[in-house]
């Protein structure tokens, strides 16, 4: 480690746009508006068992009886094409303890979340895998149900006001500044918090999550990440005594809440709107994120997306988009030597698509990383690795 330390010198290229910019990525994609099928909300009850989507960030399109102890819940897109990400959560409950089968109808889409459950939406557990097969194509669960209300759910549920809870409370211990961008499409608040440094002009990091609904194990390692970036160490505190912190928990809170796949309320993904920012969320986010480090005659030297995928990996650019000279070399190395071979895989892929770290680049000249998680990686690891990376970043930018 201390190799590497006495080895990582950056040079620092990056410039401040004065006005957020257009830029023509390789891979363009048309981020117009698209009509949405809304899920009909409501409880419905078939064999003595009870079903029910009244709550925000569910999602159940039907429910049908097949027999004495099997049912098929239906489960569709907010609209296609879509990333095959199917999202369900339901509430279960029954007039008598039983166990019951389960059939996860998603049409033509395949299986992607193992189920997580709770009874008060703190707890969960996830399914055992001997409650679970797969047949004709369809992912069949059995589960022990009864007069408690059972959440039934492939992550663990974060809506928007869970969300805002848990970052209220960071808020508030941590004495940041929160601020509001704006609002979703529906109405919904975008918000955010800023973590001031000593010197008005330090320069930038930027932290953003949730512009996948389902993707809750990347919202996860962001929660850990910034923990431990707040935390009342030292090598925490003389980091953000040098650097601004500006953090965006939930940039997509309506498709959150509506239960969506991947898209917000105008049927869009949000990640491949960071070009000509059609959609309300992208737009007034990077217009925030413009408006205020020109304010302060910052510079963004480095920007995280939290998401995930089927496996832990840091989305990244190859060598001739690098602005912080070694920065991810050294940073991926020094994750992968505390917690061992293979498990900090980097990705390196091209400038092409209209994503948030490609937006980093072009806009600001800034690193930039999409930190992924996977779905069913386990807790406790998303938290340890989380917490170093941050540490090791920590170190490293220490070091400028």
């Amino acid at each position: 480690m201390r190799f590497i330390l006495l080895l990582f010198v950056i040079t620092l290229t990056s410039c401040v746009s004065k006005k957020l910019m257009n830029y023509d990525f390789p891979k363009p994609i048309d981020t117009s508006s698209k009509p949405i099928d809304v899920q009909e909300k409501g409880t419905w009850t078939e064999g003595g068992i009870s079903i029910s989507n009244e709550f925000e960030g569910a999602r159940m399109n039907g429910f049908s009886q097949e027999n004495d102890s099997t049912f098929r819940v239906k489960i569709t897109p907010e609209n296609a094409p879509i990333n095959a990400s199917p999202w369900y959560a339901f509430r279960l409950q029954s007039d008598t303890e039983r166990t019951i089968k389960i059939i996860m109808d998603y049409g033509t889409y395949q299986h992607r979340y193992w189920p997580k459950l709770s009874t008060d939406l703190v707890n969960w557990e996830r399914l055992d895998s001997v409650d679970s097969n797969f047949e004709g194509g369809h992912a069949v669960f059995r589960v022990d149900v009864s007069a408690t209300p059972l959440y039934f759910c492939g992550q663990e549920l974060s809506n928007s006001e869970m969300v805002e809870s848990w970052f209220d409370q960071v808020v508030k211990d941590a004495n940041l500044q929160k601020f509001e961008v704006g609002e979703s499409k529906l109405g919904r608040k975008l918000f955010g918090a800023v973590s001031e440094p000593e010197d008005p002009k330090a320069e930038t990091i930027v932290f953003l999550s949730r512009q996948h609904p389902p993707e809750v194990s990347g919202y996860k390692a962001l929660q850990s990440y910034l923990d431990e970036v707040l935390n009342d160490t030292k090598l925490s505190t003389a980091f953000r005594k040098k650097y601004r912190i500006l953090v965006y928990p939930l940039l997509n809170p309506d498709g959150v809440d509506m239960g969506h796949w991947r898209h917000n309320a105008g049927g869009i993904d949000l990640n491949r709107d960071w070009q000509y920012y059609r959609q309300p969320e992208p737009n007034q986010i990077a217009n925030h994120i413009v408006n205020y480090v020109n304010k302060k005659k910052s510079d963004v030297i480095l920007g995280i997306d939290f998401h995930s995928t089927q496996e832990d990996v840091y989305y990244t650019y190859p060598d001739e988009h690098e602005h912080l000279m070694n920065f991810r070399n050294y940073w991926v190395e020094s994750i992968e030597q505390i917690l061992g071979e293979g498990k900090a895989y980097e990705d390196p892929d091209p400038l092409e698509s209209p994503v948030s770290k490609g937006w980093f680049i072009v806009q600001f000249g800034a690193e930039a990383v999409t930190y992924e998680v996977g779905d069913e990686t386990p807790r406790d690891f998303i938290d340890l690795k989380a917490r170093v990376s941050a540490r090791e970043m920590m170190k490293l930018l220490i070091m400028r």
